[in-house]
């Protein structure tokens, strides 16, 4: 029998963590975060596929197709366009799967203009500011969303 999957995905910019802003965003890559990622997910008896797009239409698509795809939850961090995408929030709105928004830094620490999340109101939950370790408690948070839900199934 198939392992349940995690979609992580990730938005503009994050595609080159490690050299962006370090002193924002430290020095940890993608493809480390990743693997971090991975290995909570294993633990759990969680795959994953991760993702990351820069444009937001992409991001729209693979949301959207995240319910054929089987997923049983979605790690996502809208970068930038948490601030504004009312189109990614109507498609993380769409998901059947648990979507749990996630930020490196904390947004509400930051500049004006980074303090409000339109789309965390599609979300099941947002952690934000803790690094990639808001990333590995995402996944603790899908497996307990997805164990309460298979609880409460007929």
């Amino acid at each position: 029998m198939p392992r349940p999957k995690i979609l992580v995905l990730n938005g503009p910019n994050l595609g080159i963590l490690g050299r962006r802003e370090p002193g924002v965003y430290g020095r940890l890559t993608l493809a480390e975060l990743n693997a971090r990622v991975e290995v909570q997910a294993d633990v759990r008896g969680f795959d994953c596929d991760f993702r990351q797009h820069d444009g937001e239409g992409e991001l729209i698509g693979v949301l959207n197709r995240a319910d054929e795809e089987g997923y049983t939850g979605i790690i996502f961090n809208p970068g930038a366009y948490t601030h504004y995408s009312i189109a990614l929030r109507d498609a993380m709105s769409a998901c059947a799967a648990p979507v749990v928004e996630v930020h490196l830094t904390n947004i509400f620490a930051r500049e004006p203009f980074r303090r409000r999340s339109v789309t965390a109101a599609a979300a099941a939950g947002l952690i934000a500011g803790l690094g990639a370790t808001a990333y590995e408690l995402a996944v603790e948070a899908i497996a307990r969303l997805a164990g309460e839900e298979s609880a409460t199934r007929p």
